[in-house]
């Protein structure tokens, strides 16, 4: 696996060789001893989830956990593809606010590299789309936070006309002169 920098400090895009031929392809998804030599990650994968979205253009997030659940991420798009949003809200961070965006394929082996203190969502640019997310922490419902995908102080700009959405995604409030973003423990 290669990791490439992002404009963000500490945001990477992984990159995994597809291997293919008559039969198929194969794919490496995840290795600790690269990430930990490549990146010093050294926090360990303690959950694995799997989304299935079935219609082009649907949004789902911006999530976050706040301490003390705060959790670092590896997502992937497993099938379809996707257009995906990390937000840096670590508190004092040069890029506070900012966003990297990336289009992930099922087919060419991209996943994203998230530290902690970041929200993170997606929209589908095709129907049936399958994501996987490699977490260092346990869903912790007490702490989750999350972020209008259509917050002006963002300005993130989607492919499409926002889609299906869920009521909670729905409900969060836009970010206003009190939000203080994440105080990432050390």
């Amino acid at each position: 696996m290669k990791f490439h920098p992002t404009p963000i400090t500490d945001l990477f895009v992984a990159e995994s060789s597809v291997i293919a031929d008559e039969r198929g392809s194969f794919m490496r998804l995840y290795c600790a001893p690269s990430q930990q030599q490549s990146l010093g990650f050294k926090k360990q994968i303690v959950q694995i989830n799997r989304s299935i979205t079935n219609k082009k253009g649907s949004l789902r997030g911006l999530h976050y956990q706040k301490f003390p659940a705060l959790e670092a991420k590896m997502v992937r798009c497993t099938r379809g593809m996707v257009y995906d949003v990390a937000v840096d809200l670590r508190n004092g961070s040069k890029t506070f606010l900012k966003h990297f965006s990336i289009e992930l394929d099922g087919q060419k082996g991209q996943a994203l590299v998230i530290p902690e203190g970041f929200a993170h969502g997606f929209q589908t640019l095709e129907d049936d789309c399958e994501m996987l997310y490699l977490h260092s922490a346990a869903y912790a419902k007490e702490h989750e936070g999350g972020l209008r995908y259509d917050d002006p102080a963002l300005g993130i700009h989607w492919p499409l006309p926002a889609g299906t959405l869920s009521p909670r995604d729905l409900s969060f409030a836009l970010i206003d002169n009190n939000f203080k973003g994440i105080t990432h423990a050390v």
